[in-house]
């Protein structure tokens, strides 16, 4: 009968036909109900009062601080409940209360950055299914670094609307070593070769990344990649040779310690001293200056046409002419960039077949 009357005034509370002196008589009867002894008072009360935003914020606060049963289905929905009062939840450090704060909706930076810090894994995996969380690029971060490797938070982290570019290399990053482990354990290959076709496909997969960013975001990007010694000469010549040239421009700047406006002046010089200055600047290897010399000559000499595949015969090009350069004047490729560029030349060959 408690929980009963306690389910039908809740419902009733929220009705604008009640006067001020009704809400104030039915509030000091909440309070009475919040000391019954009962659990399924108290949880008819909690499950009824949960997303009524009139409810008083003394009576919220003490049924988020009852036991499970009452507390979660408040600290899940009640919009009473301050930031303050969802950090002192936090911090009680219940991974089961933490995880019905990540699971609220509209949850601000602030609190979603609290979960990252103090949650366990568990706690991120919600956070990360929780599409209306807001999560600044920073939070986002540190998520992957500390549970990038935990495949319950990789899997809602990648189907996110949304992942900023820095967010999404780190993590492609991470789930190559995964993968790298899954091939050393699971098949007969001999650990070289299987690292390198993990650092083929990250490096690809950053490429495209960069391909389809904005400007700020792929100079956030490079200089990320950059700070965790990811910047290799490899990955810069791949993307130009793809025809990603602000990704280019922006690794021969960082590279170089050259503002990027210059570092653009000095690799589109129609002489040769610009290219040659900024290369040595950034301490690549001279070997394969050739290549992307080449490269750059086919950009500045090639537009798209606006017919279909247009990217595939643009790209086809670029590698079509570092190729040729390879092969006359014996530039020295990596062995495995030129393995990368020749696969490239081949997939970019059957979709134009295809087409």
């Amino acid at each position: 009968m408690r929980a009963d009357t306690a389910r039908k005034l809740a419902m009733q509370y929220d009705t604008p036909s009640l006067s001020t002196s009704e809400r104030q008589l039915a509030e000091d009867i909440f309070r009475l109900m919040l000391r019954d002894a009962e659990v399924r008072v108290r949880e008819s009360l909690a499950l009824n009062l949960k997303d009524n935003p009139r409810v008083p914020h003394d009576v919220a606060r003490t049924l988020a601080s009852d036991v499970d049963r009452v507390a979660l289905p408040v600290i899940e929905f009640s919009q009473v409940l301050t930031a303050d009062d969802l950090k002192e939840i936090i911090h009680a450090h219940d991974p089961g209360r933490q995880k019905a704060v990540a699971r609220r909706d509209n949850l601000s930076e602030d609190i979603a950055s609290e979960l990252v810090s103090e949650g366990d894994a568990e706690v991120a995996a919600t956070l990360a299914a929780n599409e209306s969380a807001h999560i600044s690029e920073g939070t986002m971060l540190e998520l992957v670094e500390r549970f990038g490797d935990d495949p319950s938070v990789q899997a809602p982290l990648v189907h996110r609307a949304y992942l900023p570019i820095t967010v999404s290399e780190r993590l492609v990053h991470r789930v190559s070593e995964v993968l790298q482990d899954h091939i050393l354990q699971n098949h007969e290959l001999p650990a070289d070769i299987a690292a390198d076709l993990v650092v083929q496909s990250r490096e690809r997969a950053v490429i495209t990344l960069s391909s389809e960013s904005a400007e700020d975001e792929v100079e956030r990007l490079v200089q990320q990649m950059q700070d965790h010694g990811r910047l290799t000469p490899s990955i810069i010549v791949r993307s130009l040779c793809m025809g990603d040239l602000k990704f280019f421009e922006y690794a021969m700047s960082i590279k170089s310690g050259v503002p990027v406006i210059n570092a653009r002046i000095l690799i589109h010089d129609s002489g040769s001293l610009g290219l040659n200055g900024i290369f040595e600047k950034a301490s690549l290897p001279p070997s394969l200056l050739p290549a992307i010399r080449a490269a750059i000559d086919v950009i500045r000499e090639t537009d798209y046409d606006c017919g279909a595949n247009d990217l595939e015969r643009y790209q086809r090009r670029l590698l079509e002419r570092v190729l040729t350069q390879y092969g006359d004047l014996g530039v020295d490729l990596d062995r495995h960039d030129l393995e990368y560029l020749l696969s490239r030349m081949n997939t970019l060959s059957a979709t134009l077949t295809i087409a």
